[in-house]
C-alpha cells in the first residue's frame, strides 16, 4: 500500500510547477486524473527537442503515474465533467492564468459548494493576492525577482539563472507540502481549504541564508561561483583534469584537508587559521590550494580525501550522475514502458518510507487514454459517452 492510496487528485495543470506537484502525489499512490484539451493536449506534449517516437520527454517525465482524459472546457458539457470529477475528489490542482478558472466556474468558491471537503491548490506566478496577482509568471522571472539570479554565477560575471528551473520545481514541492498539510487538517475537522502558492514565494523561501545575511549586515549578497557564503573551503577546486568539490568548512575538516594537501603550515597562517579568517581570505586560500590540486587528477584527490574523511565529490555531467552506482542503488533510476514511446527511463522517488513506500510504476498517459474509463466511473452511459465524443467534448 502506498501512503496516498485512496486519495483522488484532479489535475488541471500544464507546464512544470503544478504538474510536478501532482507527479509527486502520484508517486505516493494518489489517483491523479490529468485533464487536457482535445487535439494536441497540454502544450508541454510538443515541448523540447528531446522526443522518443514523437513523445515529449518533458511531458512524460512530469506526468508519470497519472491517468489522462481529454475534455473540451470551451463546451459546457466539458466543464460539467470536471465539476462531477471535483465532487468525487479529495484534491483539485490548477495553475491556469488568474481569472480563467473563475470564468469557467471551476474556482475554489464554486467547487467548495459541491464538495466542502475539497482541498483546492492553485499554483501561479505571484499568488492569489497582492499587486502582481494578475500577472502571468515564469521560472526565469521568479528567479530574477526573488533575488536568486543576483547570487548565482561568478562574482564578476553576467546574470545567470539556476541551471534547473528552481522556482518552478520548488513551487510544485511547496504545493504538495501545502496539500498534505491540508489533508491532515481535514482528517481532524472534515473541512477542505484553499492552498495558494507561487513561483515567486517558492524561490524567495529558498533564500534563507541570503535574506538573513542582508537583514544582519545591510548589504545585499553577491554571487560567489561555487563557493559558500559562510564557510571555506567549500567549493569546486581545480585538478589537472577538471574540477572536484570539497566541503572542509570547519576547523577539524580543514586540518584533515591540509594534511591531505601536505600543507599543515596553513594551520599556522593567520589568514587561514580560523574559519572567519578563511572567509576573509577565501580567494587567497583557493589560489594556494589549487597550486597543489592542479598537479594531480580528480580521481587521485578524491581517493585521498575519502580515506581522510574529508567530504568531497566529482562534478558529474548527467551521463555520469545517472550511472552513478550509489544513485542506482538508491533506486533513483527506474525503467518504465510508455504506451507510445516504448521503453523509457525515469527518475525514482527521492524519499523512502519504510512501511508505505512510493513508487514510479506507470508512465505518463497518452492523450485521452483514460477518458472512457474515468467517465464510466462517473456513471456516464455508453450512449452518453458516444454523444460527447461526436460533439468533440471528449477525446
Amino acid at each position: 500500500m502506498k501512503p496516498l492510496q485512496g486519495i483522488r487528485v484532479i489535475d488541471l495543470t500544464q507546464a512544470m510547477a503544478a504538474p510536478f506537484c501532482t507527479m509527486n502525489l502520484a508517486d505516493m499512490g494518489a489517483d491523479v486524473i490529468k485533464i487536457e484539451p482535445p487535439g494536441e493536449g497540454e502544450p508541454t506534449r510538443q515541448l523540447g527537442a528531446a522526443q522518443k517516437n514523437g513523445h515529449s520527454a518533458t511531458f512524460m517525465t512530469m506526468n508519470r503515474g497519472k491517468r489522462g482524459i481529454a475534455v473540451d472546457l470551451k463546451q459546457p458539457e466539458g466543464v460539467e465533467i470536471v465539476r462531477k470529477l471535483a465532487a468525487t475528489a479529495d484534491v483539485f490542482v490548477q495553475n491556469y492564468r488568474p481569472g480563467v478558472v473563475k470564468r469557467l466556474g471551476l474556482d475554489f468558491d464554486a467547487l467548495r459548494k459541491i464538495n466542502p471537503r475539497l482541498i483546492y491548490c492553485q499554483i501561479s506566478g505571484f499568488g492569489n493576492t497582492g499587486p502582481y496577482a494578475s500577472r502571468g509568471g515564469y521560472d526565469l522571472i521568479a528567479q530574477g525577482m526573488s533575488g536568486v539570479i543576483s547570487v548565482t554565477g561568478d562574482e564578476d560575471g553576467p546574470p545567470a539563472k539556476s541551471g534547473i528551473p528552481l522556482a518552478d520545481l520548488a513551487a510544485g514541492l511547496f504545493g504538495a507540502y501545502g496539500i498534505l498539510s491540508a489533508l491532515e487538517y481535514r482528517e481532524r475537522t472534515g473541512e477542505g481549504q484553499l492552498v495558494d502558492t507561487s513561483l515567486l514565494e517558492a524561490a524567495m523561501a529558498l533564500t534563507v541564508w541570503e535574506s538573513a545575511e542582508y537583514w544582519t549586515t545591510g548589504k545585499a549578497p553577491k554571487p560567489m561561483g561555487s563557493a559558500h557564503r559562510n564557510s571555506a573551503p567549500y567549493q569546486a577546486l581545480k585538478a589537472s583534469d577538471g574540477y572536484f568539490t570539497v566541503g572542509a568548512g570547519n576547523d577539524k575538516l580543514f586540518a584533515a584537508f591540509c594534511a591531505v594537501l601536505g600543507r599543515k603550515d596553513f594551520l599556522a597562517d593567520a589568514r587561514f587559521a580560523s574559519r572567519a579568517a578563511r572567509m576573509v581570505h577565501r580567494k587567497a586560500l583557493q589560489g594556494e590550494i589549487e597550486n597543489i590540486t592542479g598537479r594531480e587528477t580528480r580521481a587521485a584527490w578524491l581517493a585521498r580525501l575519502e580515506q581522510a574523511g574529508v567530504p568531497a565529490g566529482p562534478i558529474n555531467n548527467y551521463a555520469e550522475a545517472l550511472a552513478d552506482p550509489h544513485a542506482l542503488a538508491r533506486g533513483m533510476v527506474v525503467d518504465l514502458v510508455h504506451p507510445g514511446a516504448g521503453d523509457i527511463k525515469a527518475l525514482g522517488v527521492p524519499v523512502k518510507l519504510s512501511e508505505t513506500p512510493g513508487a514510479v510504476d506507470r508512465a505518463a498517459p497518452l492523450l485521452g487514454e483514460h477518458t472512457a474509463q474515468v467517465l464510466k466511473e462517473l456513471c456516464y452511459s455508453e450512449s452518453e459517452r458516444e454523444a460527447l465524443l461526436s460533439k468533440g467534448v471528449i477525446q
